[in-house]
C-alpha cells in the first residue's frame, strides 16, 4: 500500500484543479482497502475512494484520506446464451468495452468512451446512446465498511435509475465497490433507439461499426479532459412532469421530449442552457463550453470556486427562464463529505 501526504489532487481528476488532501493511498488490492479503514492513525478522519475523477469536483481542500482504485482484472466466462464478465473496479470504462470487441464480444459498443472506471459505472447507473448500465449488469461486489466483508447484490437490488442507484441512496459512503458482473447476449441485436444512430442505421451493421461512430459522436461534442479539463456532462438531463412538458412545448414549439417509463418526461439540459445564451459564458477561469453546453470546462486557472459559481449562474438562468431546477451530475466534495449545490450557495460557503 503506496501512502503519499499533501498531495495535490490536480493529476487524479479531470477538471485538473489545484487542490490539496492530507494523504492519498493507491489501493492495488482489496486487503489495502481494508488496511486505509483500519489504520489507527485514519480512523477520525474522512475517507474517499476515487477512480478516475472524471466525474468529481473538490469544492475544499480534503481533509482525509483519498483512495485511489486500482483494483484491476478480467475473467470470462459462458453459458448457453450469454457472455459472463467479472471484472475489478479499478479497470478503465473506455479500454473495457474496447477490449470486449476485440474478443468478440458485443453489447457495450454504445458506451464507448465514458470516462470512468468500472467501480464508478453502478453508482451512476451510466448511459449513453440507448443503453445504461443496468442493461448489461448481473450483480455487483461491494466491500462494506462496517463489517469489511464482500457482498454481492444482483441488478434488481441495485434500484438503478437515471443517473442514480442503492449505491447514491441508502448505501451511500458505506461501502467500496470492488468488482461488476456484466452479462452480454452472444447473438448480438444493435441498439439503434438513440436518434443519431437511427438516422445511420443502414451502416451500423456491426458492433465496430456502432463504436465508432459513438466515439465520432463524442469527440465531436466533448472535449479531451487530457487537453482540457471537465467533467463530462455536468448537469443531468431533467425530468418533468408531463403537464410542465406541454405547458414548455406550447411556449417553446422546437422543444423536444422523452417520455420515461417511470413516468415524466426527459428534456435536453444542454438544450436549456444554450437557449439561455450561455455557450461560452466565463466566470473566473472557468466557462461553459463554446460547442457544448452541458459541459462546463477549465479554460485556465480555474479555481473550485470558479466552477461552483458559474454552475450556480446556469441553475438560476434556466430555473429564472424555463422554471427547470437543474441538478449537477458532477459529484462535489468539501473537506470532510459529499455535498451539492444548495448547500453550498444556501450556507454561504462560496
Amino acid at each position: 500500500m503506496n501512502v503519499q501526504v499533501n498531495v495535490n489532487l490536480k493529476p487524479f481528476h479531470t477538471f485538473g484543479i489545484d487542490i490539496p488532501c492530507d494523504f492519498l493511498v493507491e489501493a492495488a488490492n482489496v486487503d489495502d482497502v481494508i488496511d486505509a479503514y483500519q489504520n489507527p492513525q485514519w480512523k477520525q478522519l474522512p475517507k474517499l475512494i476515487l477512480g478516475k475523477g472524471s466525474n468529481v469536483l473538490f469544492t475544499e481542500p480534503f481533509h482525509g484520506v483519498i483512495i485511489t482504485n486500482q483494483l484491476l482484472g478480467k475473467k470470462v466466462t459462458e453459458s448457453d446464451k450469454l457472455f459472463h464478465l467479472h471484472i475489478a473496479g479499478g479497470e478503465d470504462w473506455p479500454s473495457l468495452v474496447e477490449w470486449t470487441l476485440s474478443q468478440g464480444i458485443y453489447g457495450l459498443e454504445n458506451l464507448a468512451l465514458i470516462p470512468g472506471c468500472v467501480g464508478s459505472a453502478p453508482i451512476q447507473n451510466i448511459g449513453a446512446y440507448g443503453v445504461e448500465f443496468k442493461d448489461v449488469c448481473e450483480y455487483v461486489e461491494y466491500l462494506d465498511l462496517d463489517t469489511l466483508t464482500i457482498t454481492r447484490l444482483n441488478s434488481d437490488q441495485c434500484l438503478f435509475a437515471y443517473r442514480d442507484s442503492v449505491f447514491k441512496q441508502s448505501l451511500l459512503g458505506k461501502v467500496v465497490i470492488v468488482a461488476v458482473g456484466l452479462k452480454l447476449n452472444k447473438a448480438w441485436k444493435a441498439n439503434l433507439s438513440y436518434g443519431p444512430l437511427q438516422a445511420e442505421k443502414d451502416i451500423l451493421t456491426t458492433p465496430q461499426a456502432i463504436f465508432d461512430l459513438v466515439c465520432d459522436i463524442r469527440r465531436s461534442k466533448l472535449p479531451d479532459p487530457s487537453v482540457t479539463g471537465n467533467a463530462g456532462s455536468f448537469f443531468k438531463n431533467p425530468v418533468i412532469t408531463t403537464e410542465n412538458f406541454n405547458r414548455l412545448k406550447t411556449a417553446y414549439p422546437e422543444l423536444s421530449g422523452y417520455p420515461m417509463t417511470e413516468g415524466g418526461v426527459k428534456i435536453a439540459a444542454g438544450w436549456l442552457i444554450d437557449r439561455c445564451g450561455l455557450k461560452g459564458h466565463q466566470i473566473g477561469g472557468a466557462q461553459v463550453h463554446p460547442q457544448q453546453a452541458l459541459v462546463i470546462v477549465n479554460a485556465g486557472e480555474a479555481t473550485s470556486k470558479d466552477i461552483l459559481d458559474l454552475a450556480w449562474f446556469i441553475r438560476q438562468t434556466v430555473s429564472h427562464k424555463y422554471g427547470v431546477d437543474l441538478e449537477h451530475e458532477v459529484r462535489f466534495f468539501d473537506s470532510e463529505h459529499e455535498t451539492n449545490l444548495n448547500n453550498i450557495f444556501t450556507e454561504n460557503h462560496v
